[in-house]
């Protein structure tokens, strides 16, 4: 995979549990890939507990690298998510986009982009969940007792007309303009993400990627990668491979984490 310098990565893919909820292991694959038609990397990333997320950057050139770049180098920062610290609220994730949103429109001029897609593990009275959060077409899948799902919701002029019940699901994945997205950081009238509060179950397995993935391969060829393959990075490696086998026609990013919690410490356990 061609490296990203914008990639905020821990030591380790196994991710030893915090103070905060012992029971709780995170082990996570990460990787990305330019493609084959495109001649640099626009996507940035983080994956390093407890904040795993990927930025699409739009603005052509370098201008949307610094744009994603941006934003992953100040989710990084967040002081609550510090030595994988599980404080952060959704209130205090959106005033730290905020801040990216400002940053960017600074060092571009406004003139790039960048959508943000993934997950932060928090704790609420010593329960984890996934904070997911959205803004753009980039996404967060979440394969739960065997099945897929996506978490996140596009902001894109294609998921308007589906949810306006205009296209089908099968015209919008050839939809002229199924790339035109209506939120982002960096330009546009709204910075503001979306929040999903998810409890995190054992076995779940979490998959944030760029719009160069889902975009070669469709939820049951994505599935089926996340089922077959045990090891997260094996599945992330699987993944890019078959984006690019399909075309492979924008930048890929995937990142795949995996929760595990012993018997009795889960949510609702007895």
């Amino acid at each position: 995979m061609n490296e990203q310098p914008d990639a905020t990565t821990p030591a380790s893919p196994d991710s030893p549990a915090s103070p905060g909820n012992e029971g709780l292991r995170l082990r996570c694959g990460y990787g990305t890939d330019r493609g084959l038609r495109r001649e640099t990397n626009e996507d940035s990333f983080i994956a390093a507990e407890p904040v795993f997320a990927v930025a699409d950057g739009m603005g052509g050139h370098e201008a949307g690298e610094v744009a994603s770049g941006i934003c992953v180098r100040t989710l990084a920062g967040i002081p609550q998510l510090d030595g994988g610290g599980r404080h952060a609220t959704a209130g205090v994730v959106q005033q730290y986009l905020f801040a990216a949103d400002a940053g960017i429109r600074e060092a571009t001029g406004s003139r790039a982009g960048t959508t943000l897609s993934g997950v932060v593990v928090v704790e609420q009275l010593g329960v984890p969940y996934w904070l997911v959060l959205n803004i753009g077409d980039s996404r967060t899948y979440r394969l739960s007792h065997g099945r897929l799902a996506q978490v996140s919701v596009d902001h894109s002029e294609v998921q308007e007309l589906l949810d306006a019940g205009r296209i089908s699901q099968a015209q919008a994945a050839v939809h002229p303009r199924r790339h035109v997205v209506t939120r982002a950081l960096g330009t546009g009238d709204e910075a503001e993400a979306d929040y999903w509060l998810l409890p995190i179950q054992d076995g779940d397995r979490i998959l944030v990627c760029s719009d160069g993935l889902n975009g070669e391969l469709d939820d049951d060829q994505i599935a089926r990668i996340l089922t077959s393959e045990a090891d997260p990075q094996a599945a992330v490696d699987s993944l890019i491979e078959a984006a690019l086998r399909s075309g492979g026609r924008d930048n890929v990013t995937a990142i795949v984490v995996d929760a595990q919690i012993p018997a009795g410490e889960a949510p609702g356990a007895s």
